[in-house]
């Protein structure tokens, strides 16, 4: 154990430390200033006109989510952590009476004054650690939320685990962090467990290695998910990461190819986790070298009768034991290897179908490199699949177009499955879309495979970033807006344009203002039925400003800016 060690039910209490516990907006907080903050916000909570109970915190930086958190457990408060501040997460966790704290979309609404000093007659004291305070609110297997309730005695088991397990690797690395905190992994890895161990944690979370590692003190540790760690490639700064004291993946399978690649450019095995939000932290492996997971301290893994698997933890809320959703090949030694889920089984038109099964069968295809399969329910519930090409695939694409990619995709597939279960959506992106938590964002997936034909577009394929994202498109030509517009010349009307581009700019980015207005807006070309159009749209958040354009191969049609923001 670490000799800087401190309890989680101490975190927080006033005491003459200047040890650097925080790297915040380009500052270094100290032990001292950390405390006094925690200490005027718990004043600040309990001087409130109105008292609530329930707060649901979100921050996008964790040393403001430290303070407030650790505010609100010493002020008995109830603490929901949700995955995202989403207007619609936002709604919901005002229904279930939490007020919101933090960066939510009304800026005004998460906010608590502390400007009053600090309440002499109230001293923060060790916290209960069996006191039930925390709910982490994430998506379950099928994509609603769902509560979580944790004490903080869970939490300090799994640190000191993950003290025991590599404390003396990680000696008095800091945290840097490509995952958010609102989420098990990232809350332990990159501030629970640096504040239990006395180490220093980056408030900021990085979008890229290579800003993170521009502003890496050494020594560090990388709290990372599969799909940053597999894009890393030839440009990559492989000598800044070969100096890291050791990097740390979960939220997801991280493909056995990428550990390769980064072992043999950095020498720097990953350090792989296995658990979810449920069951805390379940195993580990260090890849490429170990494939098989290794149990932590205290995991015990059976079988039951069905063949499921069954977990004890000392993570676990009393008694203690639970099934798991995902299927576990236990060996004699001890170890472990995943085998899928065991809740992915769909029924189409009363067929049972293993999503799982079908996505590994995509993956064994020369033109697919992942695939992520979805039941979309309607009047014909219908199975959509997202594919992200290999080089193959992406020859076959530029040289004989999507519908040929799909009938040898079909084709592939028709040799284990029936016909009625084969894919009828399909999508081709550049990479799998994913939360701040690394998972698949089976939300903007949703919501992509469920916009109405009459109204949109058929969706070709998708390349996307942080705050960038280029659609290609086929005008369907049975479209609503072409009736009566115009008879004998059908032509798209501009505002069915700027209905695309607000639809989609709102699948694809978080924009929680209200629209206000429009700049610039140029239509240059008509459009007509069966065109084959690219939209580009680019999010400024800082200005409140989304930028569009829609070209086809030979003109532009249309361009402009839609603001959204209050009015003054």
């Amino acid at each position: 154990m670490c000799a800087e060690w401190v309890s989680l039910t101490e975190v927080g209490l006033l005491r003459d430390d200047e040890r650097t516990v925080a790297v915040h907006d380009g500052r270094t907080i100290s032990q001292r200033e950390f405390c006094a903050e925690v200490s005027a916000l718990s004043s600040a909570l309990r001087q409130q006109p109105q008292p609530q109970q329930r707060y649901a915190l979100y921050y996008e930086n964790s040393y403001p989510f430290a303070v407030a958190l650790f505010a609100l457990l010493h002020t008995g408060k109830q603490i929901w952590i949700p995955g995202n501040n989403r207007p619609a997460m936002a709604e919901q966790l005002k229904a279930l009476d939490c007020r919101l704290l933090g960066d939510w979309a009304q800026s005004n609404e998460g906010r608590i004054s502390v400007a009053s000093s600090i309440d002499n007659g109230f001293s923060l004291q060790p916290l209960d650690l069996h006191r039930p305070q925390l709910t982490i609110f994430t998506s379950g297997s099928g994509g609603e939320p769902k509560a979580i309730t944790k004490s903080l005695l869970q939490l300090q088991n799994e640190v000191e685990t993950l003290e025991r397990q590599w404390g003396k690797l990680l000696g008095s690395a800091s945290a840097l962090a490509t995952v958010s905190h609102q989420h098990i992994y990232g809350l332990l890895f990159r501030l629970l467990w640096p504040l239990a161990a006395g180490r220093t944690f980056h408030s900021q979370m990085y979008l890229s290695p290579e800003p993170m590692l521009k502003a890496a003190i050494l020594p560090a540790y990388w709290v990372a998910s599969p799909a940053q760690l597999k894009r890393l490639d030839d440009l990559t700064a492989w000598n800044q990461l070969a100096s890291l004291t050791a990097i740390f993946s979960s939220g997801g399978p991280l493909p056995v190819a990428a550990a390769e690649c980064i072992e043999r450019e950095s020498g720097q095995p990953v350090i792989e986790i296995y658990g979810s939000s449920e069951t805390g932290g379940i195993g580990w492996r260090s890849l490429p070298i170990v494939r098989r997971w290794m149990p932590f301290p205290g995991i015990e893994l059976g079988l039951d009768d069905q063949g499921r698997c069954r977990l004890a933890s000392p993570y676990l809320p009393e008694p203690g034991s639970c099934l798991l959703d995902d299927r576990l090949e236990l060996n004699d030694d001890g170890r472990f290897e995943l085998a899928g889920r065991v809740d992915r089984i769909v029924k189409v038109e009363e067929k049972r179908l293993s999503l799982d099964q079908l996505e590994r069968t995509l993956q064994r295809s020369q033109w697919v490199e992942q695939a992520y399969c979805q039941l979309v329910e309607g009047s014909r519930d219908r199975i959509a699949a997202l594919i992200v090409s290999t080089e193959s695939g992406m020859a076959l694409l530029q040289q004989e177009g999507r519908s040929a990619l799909i009938r040898r995709l079909r084709r592939h597939l028709m040799q284990d499955f029936e016909t009625v279960v084969l894919p009828r959506k399909w999508l081709f992106m550049d990479a799998m879309p994913q939360t701040a938590q690394g998972k698949v964002d089976t939300a903007l997936l949703a919501q992509l495979w469920r916009l109405e034909p009459s109204k949109f577009p058929q969706l070709l394929s998708c390349r996307h970033s942080a705050h960038q994202v280029v659609l290609e498109l086929r005008v369907r030509p049975g479209l609503v807006y072409f009736d009566g517009h115009f008879p004998g010349q059908p032509i798209l009307p501009g505002v069915a344009q700027l209905a695309w581009v607000e639809r989609y700019g709102k699948i694809f980015f978080a924009i929680d203002r209200p629209f206000l207005t429009m700049e610039v807006i140029k239509f240059k070309k008509i459009i007509q039925p069966g065109a084959h159009l690219t939209l580009t749209l680019e999010w400024k958040r800082e200005s409140g400003k989304l930028h569009f354009e829609v070209v086809s191969a030979l003109d532009s049609h249309s361009s402009g800016r839609m603001v959204y923001g209050e009015r003054s």
